[in-house]
């Protein structure tokens, strides 16, 4: 019985120290919005040619990509192959911290009527804003 008590409490001491350690790293870690960015959805048409190489060659997998054309910085999100189509991805936030551009996006599911549709889709996004030397960090 003391064996048992006495693992319960070097176990609950690690477990202390460690929640304390992480704890401290993530106050430190927190990433504090200086603004958020405009941005620009691209339509197909719209996506420079040799970014749209890059995403054709991608897009059966996820993917997160960035791309710059010295002018503007592309952030390209993909979902990899879905069964069907009707797809939408939600750009959820896009904003700047001191080191960081951060980008979160989600897929939305197809309307029930296109679950029908048996056709594999690959649902992408491509967000055009400002260019900034910051690093892009998706969530």
């Amino acid at each position: 019985m003391k064996k048992i008590r006495t693992a319960l409490l070097l176990w609950g001491i690690f477990a202390a120290i460690v929640l304390s350690v992480g704890g401290c790293t993530m106050l430190s870690e927190e990433k504090i919005k200086l603004r958020d960015l405009d941005f620009t959805v691209l339509g197909e048409e719209k996506i420079p040619e040799q970014l749209r190489s890059i995403i054709d060659e991608k897009k059966g997998a996820a993917f997160q990509i960035t791309y710059t054309d010295n002018a503007s910085l592309y952030i390209c999100v993909g979902y990899g192959e879905q069964e069907t189509g009707g797809y939408s991805i939600a750009v959820n936030e896009l904003y700047l911290t001191e080191t960081d551009i951060i980008v979160n996006t989600s897929l939305l599911g197809p309307d029930p009527s296109e679950k029908n549709n048996k056709t594999p889709s690959y649902p992408y996004i491509v967000i055009k804003t400002e260019f900034l030397e910051q690093t892009v960090t998706f969530e």
